[in-house]
């Protein structure tokens, strides 16, 4: 049923073949096979096999396993143990990590078992809440969630909190009647809907949609239809892989080539070319890769954030986009009264108490507190309140007024609620001069109701104009504005509330939450942007996207009635400069990150209700909250916030960007040691020199000195700057033009001094030169990760000891390559002879001059930066 909301009611229950005294069991019971049960179908659990298999889908990886297919076919079982031990490694590591998330958000989702109560046989009775079906009747009352979608049949003083459904930051007042056809979700007051709570009062409802036909239902649908796609550090890796089978393909094939020419047997130009193709590819880059970001994961854990997809941790980092939900995301989610207006004077309230009240801003404190009721229990213990007498009784205490000393002093006879159609609260009390009347509700409304000043002088045409504007005023600024006013009555009657005395106005907002203001600046300082997309008021939350800075020179605020006038791609052209979305739907939030991903920008998206979780799943990166976000929302995500705390998404961007820069890091060095590796072979064959190194070298170089160190990268700490970059191109490669050139330079450099000490041992014998050749090579490898962990020289105390992972992992390397030449049977194995103090000194200068070379360029273009800035500073 499309329109539930714009249909007649005698016609509405016509359709849907019931009646206010509901349905009969049987009746209920033939519906519920129709309809089926009034639940959503859970999201489908990834089988365990398929973890496991996922950790296997990357290109390098494939290449691996055609690596240790081909050696264990041609009888090399040590080289295939050690492909198999990487490819092991990475496998279970990223199964533990994604096992781990996947037991964390069963912990954090809760299981809710719904209670309904429905007039079956003319009788009100509690029932399962899976077995309601559309026509049957049902009761709401205070503190319950609604079971179902349904058309209001009577309502009292029914307010209904539908944040998590449309973002709407106040209770919504429920009454019935007829509404147009066009009328928006977050409008339909004539409507309840499935996981809604009730705030304040009753209503009978007439259920429309049960299950997957309800609103939530819906929404869900639209979240399922929603692909998942590959984070940008899975894109980047991706095509690196596929570079590097074509790389491989054709290094294997030129030393093949190479090794026949020089006259070597087809057997050992097959293993040559085998361990070469093995050696072109970084098989540790899958592990290390993962590693990364499962300590990134682990940082991430003890900020209170589960990561259920690991490389969202890095897509953070790459994030130039962050959208986000306003209410209890932006904002604290709870009503404050921010300032009072009182006889032609405003007091705006600081979180510091007032000591001392001026008579008439006590006055009219006094009269809003006495025309507000505190919290009540609702159903099953829940605690119900409205949010504007919750805050208007917090404002009072913070200012010595307590409810409970007024009603010492003024017994409460009779309260008139609030509702929709008065728009305003009135309390009774009984005082030595008869009964006294406190009123708090829409300016316009209790202004009526006036005819004097807080002190007693006529209030004039003039005053109320006066009066009036400043109303206006205050709402312009997106106050929530409630007027209050008192004096004494007939009887505690609403019909008789006239000649009253007004008081002034109370001034409420919703306050951004704790340091949201400053994480939104620190993100714009990171080169990011921050979108406000809400369901909420469109004056509402233009003030909020103002005071937080959201909009700002020649950025826009858009409504979901201007997003559905817009031409076809009108979106992707405006959505840059739009900086706040007022009144929109979950259609209409996922049709902004589409846009925005067109137009290039890595969005990542934050939000905690149902209404969030489309946009949730279709954004890079979605971030849901944990103690207030529905389960849908945090199904739909890929990191969970278990603090709800925004300012953790400015430490997760760091953390990313500290992940893709060491992921950078370990790319750099492992590249830079297999081309020379790699180099080092094929001008040897050009030249016509006997092979350098053999396969199992070239296996324990990679084995070893390779994936020690750059294990220990992954724990490099972030550079001082990270968070003044701007976010990284899309579109850039991990292998960009100008960090191919580092490559092959420090290559190139590490392949020199290899082949230099291969040529000094030469003048003895193929044996030493072959040992010198392969010293030199993996502690040249050792030294060049200084060159690795930073863009800066590491020779300074405090850099040098930065990672205490990398000192380790280069005095454990050290000792394993000095063992593979003084233990004999490894030696044998590996086929290494020793070297006497001569050849020693050639190894350690020849491999310690890349390292050197790399440190000095550092310190020079270091020098020339800090010149640089020194000379801008001083204007010259």
């Amino acid at each position: 049923m499309d329109t539930p909301h714009a249909a007649d009611i005698d016609a509405l229950l016509d359709r849907l073949e019931t009646a206010p005294a509901g349905l009969t069991e049987p009746e209920a019971a033939r519906r519920l096979v129709r309809f089926g049960r009034n639940r959503l179908e859970p999201a489908k659990v990834t089988p365990v096999w398929r973890i496991l298999l996922d950790q296997f889908r990357t290109v390098v990886v494939w290449l691996l396993l055609a690596a240790f297919a081909i050696s264990a076919v041609l009888g090399d079982y040590a080289e295939a143990a050690a492909i198999a031990a990487v490819l092991a490694l990475n496998a279970a590591i990223g199964f533990a990590t994604e096992w781990r998330a996947r037991r964390a958000m069963a912990a954090l989702l809760r299981l809710d078992v719904p209670r309904a109560f429905a007039v079956r046989d003319g009788r009100l009775r509690a029932v399962d809440g899976e077995t309601l079906v559309p026509g049957d009747v049902i009761q709401i009352d205070i503190g319950q969630h609604v079971p179902a979608d349904g058309r209001l049949l009577e309502g009292h003083e029914l307010r209904i909190d539908e944040a998590a459904l449309t973002g709407e930051s106040l209770p919504v007042s429920k009454h019935p009647g007829v509404l147009g056809s066009d009328t928006s979700l977050g409008d339909r007051a004539n409507m309840v809907y499935k996981g809604t709570t009730v705030v304040t009062g009753t209503g009978r409802v007439v259920v429309t949609s049960t299950g997957a036909r309800t609103e939530v239902g819906r929404i869900g649908e639209l979240a399922g239809a929603v692909l998942e796609e590959q984070t940008p550090l899975e894109r980047r890796l991706d095509a690196l892989g596929h570079r590097l089978v074509w790389l491989t393909m054709g290094v294997g094939v030129l030393v093949a080539l190479l090794g026949r020419w020089q006259g070597e047997p087809w057997a050992d130009v097959l293993q040559l070319g085998i361990a070469l193709a093995v050696a072109a590819v970084p098989e540790a880059l899958p592990a290390v890769a993962t590693i990364a970001l499962a300590v990134g994961m682990h940082r991430m854990s003890r900020r209170r954030a589960i990561v259920r997809r690991l490389p969202a941790v890095e897509s953070l980092g790459s994030t130039t986009v962050v959208c986000t939900d306003k209410t209890r995301t932006l904002t604290s989610g709870n009503m404050s009264v921010v300032t009072l207006w009182a006889s032609g004077a405003e007091l705006a309230l600081e979180a510091s108490h007032v000591l001392q009240l001026e008579e008439p801003f006590r006055k009219l404190v006094e009269a809003a507190v006495l025309a507000s009721r505190a919290q009540a229990a609702g159903a099953e213990g829940v605690q119900a309140g409205d949010p504007v007498d919750d805050a208007i009784l917090a404002c009072g205490t913070r200012l010595g007024i307590q409810l409970p000393d007024l009603l010492a002093a003024q017994p409460r006879t009779a309260l008139v609620p609030f509702s929709s159609e008065r728009k305003l609260m009135a309390s009774f009390h009984q005082s030595p001069d008869g009964v006294t009347a406190h009123v708090k509700g829409a300016p316009r409304e209790v202004l009526e109701r006036c005819d004097q000043h807080a002190d007693g002088r006529r209030l004039t045409d003039q005053d109320r104009a006066a009066i009036a504007e400043t109303n206006g005023r205050l709402a312009r600024r997106g106050l929530r504005v409630l007027a209050a006013a008192s004096g004494p009555v007939a009887a505690p009657d609403e019909a008789v509330l006239r000649g009253l005395r007004f008081a002034g106005f109370v001034g409420l907002m919703d306050p951004p939450a704790p340091g949201v203001k400053e994480t939104v600046a620190r993100l714009r300082d990171a080169g990011m942007r921050t979108v406000m997309i809400t369901g909420d008021q469109h004056q509402t939350a233009e003030t909020v996207g103002r005071d937080l800075g959201l909009i700002t020179t020649g950025s826009q605020v858009m409504t979901g009635r201007d997003l559905d006038r817009l031409p076809p791609g009108e979106l992707q052209a405006r959505a840059a400069e739009v900086g706040v979305y007022s009144r929109v739907s979950p259609a209409h939030k996922l049709a902004i990150v589409a846009a925005l991903q067109a137009r290039g920008e890595i969005v990542a998206m934050l939000g905690d209700g149902v209404n969030d979780a489309a946009a949730l799943r279709k954004a890079d990166v979605g971030v849901a909250m944990g103690r207030r976000g529905t389960d849908v929302a945090k199904e739909a995500a890929s990191i969970v916030l278990q603090d709800d705390r925004f300012e953790t998404i400015a430490a997760a961007v760091e953390e990313g960007r500290v992940i893709f820069d060491n992921i950078q890091k370990v790319v750099l060095y492992l590249f830079s040691c297999n081309v020379a590796e790699v180099l080092v072979l094929v001008v040897a064959g050009v030249a016509g020199w006997p092979m350098p190194l053999r396969p199992l070298q070239l296996l324990w170089l990679n084995m070893l000195t390779d994936t020690l160190p750059a294990l220990s990268l992954t724990m490099e700490p972030g550079d001082g700057d990270l968070m003044r970059r701007p976010p990284r191109d899309p579109q850039e490669a991990i292998l960009s033009r100008r960090f191919i050139e580092r490559v092959l330079a420090y290559g190139g450099l590490i392949t020199l001094s290899t082949l230099l000490a291969f040529g000094s041992g030469l003048r003895q014998d193929v044996g030493h030169a072959r040992t010198m050749a392969f010293m030199t090579l993996a502690f040249a490898q050792i030294w060049h990760l200084g060159n690795a962990r930073s863009n800066s020289p590491v020779l300074r105390p405090h850099q040098a000891l930065a990672n205490h992972w990398a000192l380790a992992a280069v005095g454990l390397s050290i000792v394993l390559q000095l063992a593979s030449l003084y233990v004999p049977p490894l030696a044998s194995v590996l086929g290494l002879v020793l070297l006497d103090s001569r050849q020693w000194l050639v190894v350690l200068a020849a491999s310690s001059a890349p390292a050197v070379v790399g440190q000095l360029v550092k310190a020079w273009r270091l020098g020339l930066g800090q010149a640089a800035t020194r000379t801008a500073a001083r204007g010259d």
